[in-house]
């Protein structure tokens, strides 16, 4: 198996793409809730403020984590920066494959997002 080594600046710059990705999604969270807001004021049906509900509170989770994944990469920079200033180009084992895990984490939320998206979309194909 071939050795994979993560540099410092690799990681950084991925840091860099995952913060913008995360607030994408929260300017279109904030989007979305608007959306959810002109539908509250459309409908009375309980079946569909049920299903408005549901998304409510989906994006209110999804919100949470979002601060939380901006939390540990703000961790892994703090880490990165602290050990730049060493001038030791020393290999981080446990950062890099705690970035491994978080590049996994972060697979696995856009996947769960995009699902979330959609589903969306769908909700209001059919009642906008």
């Amino acid at each position: 198996m071939k050795t994979k080594i993560l540099y410092n600046e690799n990681m950084h710059f991925e840091h860099i793409n995952w913060k913008r990705e995360l607030a994408f999604w929260e300017d279109e969270l904030k989007s979305f809730n608007r959306r959810l807001s002109e539908l509250v004021s459309r409908w009375t049906d309980k079946d569909v403020l049920a299903k408005l509900e549901h998304f409510q509170n989906e994006f209110v989770l999804h919100e949470a984590v979002i601060e939380d994944l901006q939390e540990i990469i703000e961790e892994h920079e703090t880490r990165i920066a602290a050990q730049s200033k060493t001038n030791k180009d020393a290999l981080d084992t446990q950062l890099a494959k705690k970035h491994v895990e978080f590049r996994n984490k972060m697979e696995n939320q856009r996947h769960i997002y995009t699902q979330l998206k959609k589903g969306f979309f769908r909700f209001l194909e059919e009642y906008m």
